[in-house]
C-alpha cells in the first residue's frame, strides 16, 4: 500500500526538542519499562512452559509459541519503534530500517496466526473433546507449530523481496516503512490478516456456544445424578470452559489491537495518512505482546505459581520440572 506520508518534523533538526528535558527522559523511561514488561513477561512464560512438564500440552505449544513471537517482538520491533515514536522521526540506516520492517511483518503476522491456531485447537478441544485426545498429540502440534513458523517465513521473505520497496529515507527527518504494490498489497492484507482475523472471530463465536451448551449439561448432570464419572465429567467440562473463556479474552485483546490497524490499511488508499496516526495503530500491535503475560498473569494460577518458583530460584533444584503446577 502506497501510503501518502506528510514531513512531521516542522524543521527542527531531530536534536532539538519542544518538550522539556525532564518530559524526554519520562519518555524513555517508560519506553523502556514497556520493553522490559514485554520481554521480562513473556520469557517468563517461555520458562514455565519449557521447564514444567506439566505444561507440556498440545495447547501450552501454541501459547509458547505465541510468547516467543511476543518476546521477539518486544527485543527487535518495539525497542526501534518507541524511539522513532520519541525521536519524531527514523534516526536509524536504512538498512536497519529494513531489517526492522522485515521482522515486523513476520513476527506481527506469525502471532496473527499463532491466535488463530489457538481458536482452532479450542473449538476442536470443545466441540469433540474425545476425538481432540485421540488426535492431538505434543508432538502433533509441535510440527504444527513449527510448520506455521518456517511457512511464513517464507511467504513474508519472498512477498517482501518480490514486491515491497522501502520508502525514500533521508537521515533525518525520516520514516521507515515498507511501500507495496496496492494489488499485492490488497492480497497480503486478505491472506495474512482477514482470513486468519475471520477463523479466529468465527470459531470463538462458536466456542461460546458450546461453552453454553456444555454449561446446561453440567447443571443437568448436577441435577439428576452424583456418581463419579459425572463428577469426573463435570470437572473436565469446567475446566475447558475455563480454557475456552480465557483464551477468548487473549483473542478479544488481540482483535482489538489489531483492528485499527486494518482500518487503517483499508482506508490507505482513500485518506491521507499521517505518519503519527501510523506509528499509534502500530504500536497497539506491539503493544499486544506485552499486555498478553499480564492476561496470564491475572487468569491463570498455574502462571503466577510459576513465576514465584522462577523468582525464588526453585527451578534449580532437583526435579524441579516435576513439580505440580496445576494442582
Amino acid at each position: 500500500m502506497n501510503l501518502n506520508l506528510t514531513d512531521h518534523c516542522h524543521g527542527f533538526s531531530c536534536t532539538e526538542r519542544s518538550v522539556s528535558t525532564a518530559l524526554y527522559v519520562l519518555l524513555y523511561v517508560s519506553a523502556a519499562a514497556v520493553v522490559l514488561l514485554t520481554v521480562c513477561g513473556n520469557l517468563l512464560i517461555i520458562i514455565s512452559v519449557c521447564h514444567f512438564k506439566e505444561l507440556h500440552t498440545p495447547t501450552n505449544m501454541l501459547i509458547l509459541s505465541l510468547a516467543v513471537s511476543d518476546f521477539l517482538i518486544g527485543v527487535f520491533v518495539i525497542p526501534a519503534a518507541l524511539i522513532w515514536m520519541i525521536e519524531s522521526c527514523w534516526i536509524f540506516t536504512s538498512t536497519y530500517c529494513f531489517c526492522y520492517v522485515s521482522i515486523s511483518y513476520f513476527l506481527t503476522t506469525t502471532s496473527v496466526f499463532n491466535v488463530a491456531l489457538i481458536a482452532v485447537d479450542r473449538y476442536f478441544a470443545l466441540s469433540n473433546p474425545f476425538m481432540y485426545t485421540n488426535r492431538v498429540s505434543l508432538s502433533s502440534m509441535c510440527i504444527v507449530v513449527s510448520f506455521n513458523w518456517f511457512a511464513l517465513l517464507f511467504y513474508k521473505t519472498a512477498f517482501q523481496y518480490f514486491n515491497g520497496s522501502l520508502a525514500s529515507l533521508e537521515l533525518c527527518p525520516g520514516d521507515c516503512f515498507l511501500v507495496l504494490d496496492e494489488v499485492w498489497s490488497l492480497v497480503d492484507l486478505l491472506l495474512t490478516f482477514v482470513f486468519p482475523l475471520a477463523v479466529i472471530v468465527i470459531l470463538y463465536v462458536l466456542v461460546f456456544f458450546i461453552a453454553k451448551k456444555h454449561a446446561t449439561a453440567i447443571r443437568q448432570f448436577k441435577s439428576h445424578t452424583k456418581t463419579q464419572t459425572s463428577k469426573n465429567l463435570s470437572v473436565s467440562m469446567k475446566s475447558e470452559r475455563k480454557a475456552a473463556k480465557v483464551l477468548g479474552i487473549l483473542v478479544s485483546v488481540f482483535v482489538a489491537c489489531l483492528f485499527p490497524y486494518f482500518l487503517y490499511v483499508l482506508l490507505g488508499n482513500v485518506i491521507e495518512i499521517k505518519v503519527e496516526s501510523i506509528q499509534i495503530v502500530l504500536m497497539m500491535i506491539y503493544l499486544n505482546s506485552a499486555i498478553n503475560p499480564i492476561i496470564y498473569a491475572l487468569f491463570y494460577p498455574w502462571f503466577r505459581k510459576c513465576v514465584k518458583l522462577i523468582l525464588t530460584f526453585h527451578i534449580f533444584s532437583t526435579d524441579s520440572a516435576l513439580i505440580s503446577i496445576l494442582s
